[in-house]
């Protein structure tokens, strides 16, 4: 596998030499100062690429070309900015970048309840705990309706928790569920998310996959055209949040989306994280079955508890088997004669990691530990 570590430009607190110092030949970024919908141009593709190059290493994947909402809703200028994404791909491909990782999570990108879940180590992991996120949802945010989306015992327990729950430590909840996307420094207001949210009330699952598929519909032939691979990441949580519908958490999804657009080159960024937080998910059968659309992969692994809690656990620790991802994998890049690109995915905060700050999952140590773990279990694989 091509072994690559995520980059958040030049203010990332990760800088481009501790990633080469891990032992990484690639870097997957963004150029995350251009507005959602504009256009990535020639010339900033160009420049992020040579200073990547400069410090040693290539950048081939794209995390994330980000999709506009109103792309999401099919609302607005909604053609507008499909017209951008295509212009966008043309100057992707024409930089020499070959995967472009996306999601189609409506409002939020990801969220847990806990950035710094302290593990028997000392070590500090993710973590989503669903009665927190309860009270985070009902009497933090107090998303309108959102009692609806609960049994009456759920409800009682946030209340109880709440009431628990000194001010501080309601104020890190709200903070935790309100990061901003990665790559940027602004978090989200309530009052942005409450009037996103109030934009998504008539728009269910099945609505939600038809507006995937009609800019799936637009974009995929200009993506076959200059030589680029689409990589969806999945939902996560791969469960509705704040009432808002997931489509892209299980391996119905996945067959919805590669029977709707068949192209090879709408394919996906296989996150085992995600998947693997829903104990209904097959990864490996997932894997074998859609082999020829893996594009890009985030090797992770999550600890699943009740009630859908679950934390980001050690690489080869966790409910997913890696050894058993690592093989499919392997044999994947055989049977493709392919080496496919892979990042380690939010790593632990250890070490001097504890006293540096970084975003979230994305700690310099943690994720270099992830590496070499992964990296071991492919040498191992490989020489059998």
């Amino acid at each position: 596998m091509q072994q690559t570590m995520r980059w958040f430009g030049p203010d990332d607190t990760v800088s481009l030499e501790d990633i080469r110092q891990a032992g990484c030949t690639g870097v997957v970024t963004a150029l995350h100062q251009v507005p959602i919908g504009e256009v990535w141009t020639q010339v900033a593709i160009n420049a992020r690429k040579a200073q990547i190059e400069a410090a040693g290493m290539t950048w081939k994947v794209i995390e994330s070309l980000p999709v506009h909402e109103d792309i999401k809703k099919n609302s607005g200028d909604v053609e507008k900015w499909i017209k951008n994404y295509k212009e966008s791909l043309r100057n992707v491909a024409a930089c020499g970048l070959e995967v472009v990782t996306y999601n189609f999570m409506p409002v939020l990108d990801w969220l847990r309840t806990d950035i710094g879940y302290v593990l028997p180590s000392g070590a500090k992991a993710l973590y989503f705990d669903r009665i927190a996120f309860i009270v985070f949802d009902c009497l933090l945010l107090q998303r309108p309706g959102a009692e609806k989306d609960y049994t009456p015992n759920e409800l009682e327990a946030a209340q109880a928790k709440f009431e628990q729950m000194g001010e501080a430590a309601r104020r890190q909840l709200f903070s935790n569920a309100m990061l901003g996307l990665p790559g940027s420094k602004e978090a989200f207001t309530r009052e942005q998310v409450l009037t996103a949210l109030d934009t998504y009330k008539n728009i269910n699952a099945g609505q939600l996959k038809q507006n995937l598929f009609h800019f799936l519909q637009e974009i995929i032939p200009v993506a076959e055209e200059v030589g680029v691979k689409m990589a969806i990441h999945p939902d996560d949580p791969p469960y509705s949040i704040l009432g808002l519908p997931r489509i892209l958490s299980t391996a119905d999804d996945v067959e919805d989306l590669v029977n709707a657009i068949p192209s090879t080159a709408n394919g996906l960024c296989f996150c085992t994280g995600s998947y693997g937080a829903r104990p209904d998910n097959n990864i490996i059968e997932m894997l074998h079955k859609h082999a020829c659309r893996v594009h890009f992969l985030h090797l992770r692994n999550t600890k699943r508890e009740t009630n859908g809690n679950f934390y980001e656990a050690e690489h080869l620790g966790g409910d997913t088997d890696m050894y058993a991802v690592v093989a499919e994998v392997w044999r994947i890049m055989q049977e493709r004669k392919i080496s496919l690109p892979m990042r380690p995915d939010h790593g632990h905060e250890i070490l001097d990691d504890l006293r540096k700050k970084s975003y979230p999952g994305y700690s310099a140590i943690g994720r270099l530990k992830g590496l070499a773990e992964l990296r071991g279990l492919e040498y191992a694989i490989s020489r059998s």
